[in-house]
């Protein structure tokens, strides 16, 4: 049978549409894979080089997390806690190397290993311990170091295991006692030495009589320590700063002080230093903190250090120094810190300071001499040291009694009142 070509158009038409119509039939949908969300990576440099496997075996011995990178990271001992631990590594290829280690408030179970330490050398140069006072100290440091540090650490130090560290330009020991018959036993083969500081640490003996000269700064403050101040400090051209306070030392402070030309900070307080303020301190430029607190130091307060400019701190209480301050006002309020007080024949000029500066000492009296201060009131808790003469004879009148002239009138008025309670009965007596 012979079809219509109309028909036959729209069969043919309807069979194209069908054959290229989407099947309907549920065939599964293509997989899409996502795609890693990561950062572009970049070029491989040195610093993303994995850590040395034996030093990262090491770092495992000292309960270190090292699951993930442990360079430059805190490793806290919990989420309340501060971070125990800093490891820092450097940038090297193909394996990193541990530079520095630090560890703050350490746990009781942290052991410090010598063969820990030695497997970290000799690329490990810094070492610091801050707040560990239960932690044993390990029997052998690495002579890599170049900086060590030990703050509340540890119960005592061997004079001798820091004697060790012959390659230190850094060394701080800070409230830990530090076991050694001298200074010099320490310090002897510290050529590179820059930073010296052993504080509260039971130091005796006398300080050394050579230093190495590369020394900037020196903090020997709170020991035992004895003898006179050794001119072989004032060797030390490149010296900032020199910290002795609060220990025993007797003599007098060295002319050649002023050979100290790079200090800025000079602190001699709490010892048994005698004699005067040498004259060469005046040729320190750069001095800003100068503390001779607490010493026996006596003359006369030399002019010549209202003429140093830097100067910024000032410290000369409790000495037995005597004469008149030898300040003016301007000079006393370009510093920041002023003490005088405690020097019981030391007086100032009234009319060049005023008393509400109170500095502690009594003012001068016409022979340069000083002036007894007025009695203090019984009930006083004030710490104002001295108040004008005149100001305070008033106050005493005043406290003991009337002023005269009111007491005059009063009188006069009574007196008057009297007299016509008199003349009105006496009126009446008579009429």
């Amino acid at each position: 049978m012979k079809l219509p070509l109309p028909l036959l158009l729209l069969l043919l038409l309807f069979s194209a549409t069908t054959s290229a119509a989407p099947s309907l039939s549920p065939t599964p949908s293509p997989t899409i894979s996502p795609v890693p969300r990561t950062s572009p990576t970049p070029p491989r440099t040195s610093s993303s080089s994995p850590l040395d496997p034996k030093q990262l075996k090491a770092l495992e011995s000292l309960n270190i997390p090292t699951l993930k990178n442990p360079c430059d990271h805190h490793h806290p001992s919990s989420s309340k806690k501060p971070p125990t631990t800093v490891v820092t590594c450097d940038t090297g290829s193909p394996f990193r190397l541990v530079t520095s280690l630090s560890f703050t408030n350490c746990s009781s179970d942290l052991s410090i290993s010598s063969t820990a330490l030695k497997a970290l050398s000799p690329s490990l140069t810094s070492l610091s311990f801050h707040n560990c006072p239960s932690l044993s100290p390990p029997p052998h440091l690495p002579d890599s170091l170049h900086s060590f540090s030990a703050v509340s650490s540890f119960p005592r130090l061997s004079g001798l295991s820091l004697a060790r560290l012959v390659n230190l330009t850094d060394l701080t020991v800070s409230s830990v006692p530090v076991s050694t018959s001298g200074l010099f036993v320490v310090l002897g083969n510290m050529h590179d030495i820059v930073s010296l500081t052993i504080s509260h640490a039971n130091l005796s003996g006398n300080i050394p009589k050579s230093f190495h000269s590369n020394l900037t700064f020196i903090d020997l403050s709170d020991n035992l320590i004895k003898g006179p101040i050794p001119t072989s400090i004032t060797l030390l051209s490149n010296l900032k700063a020199l910290n002795l306070s609060s220990n025993s030392i007797s003599g007098e402070i060295p002319d050649s002080i002023g050979d100290l030309i790079s200090l800025k900070n000079l602190s001699l307080s709490s010892n048994k230093l005698s004699g005067p303020i040498p004259d060469s301190i005046s040729s320190i430029p750069d001095l800003t903190h100068l503390d001779l607190s607490g010493n026996q130091l006596n003359g006369t307060v030399p002019r010549f250090i209202s003429k140093m400019k830097s100067l910024k701190y000032l410290n000369l209480a409790n000495n037995a120094f005597h004469g008149v301050l030898p300040f003016n006002a301007s000079f006393l309020k370009k510093l920041e810190v002023f003490k005088v007080g405690g020097n019981s024949d030391l007086c100032y000029n009234h009319t060049v300071l005023s008393s509400k500066m109170k500095l502690g000492i009594a003012p001068c009296d016409k022979h340069g001499l000083p002036l007894s201060p007025p009695p203090r009131k019984e009930d006083s808790s004030s710490d104002d040291d001295y108040s004008e003469d005149d100001s305070s004879e008033k106050k005493k009148e005043e406290h003991h009694g009337p002023n005269k002239a009111v007491l005059g009138v009063a009188i006069g008025l009574s007196s008057l009142v009297f007299l016509i309670i008199f003349m009105i009965l006496l009126a009446k007596w008579c009429g």
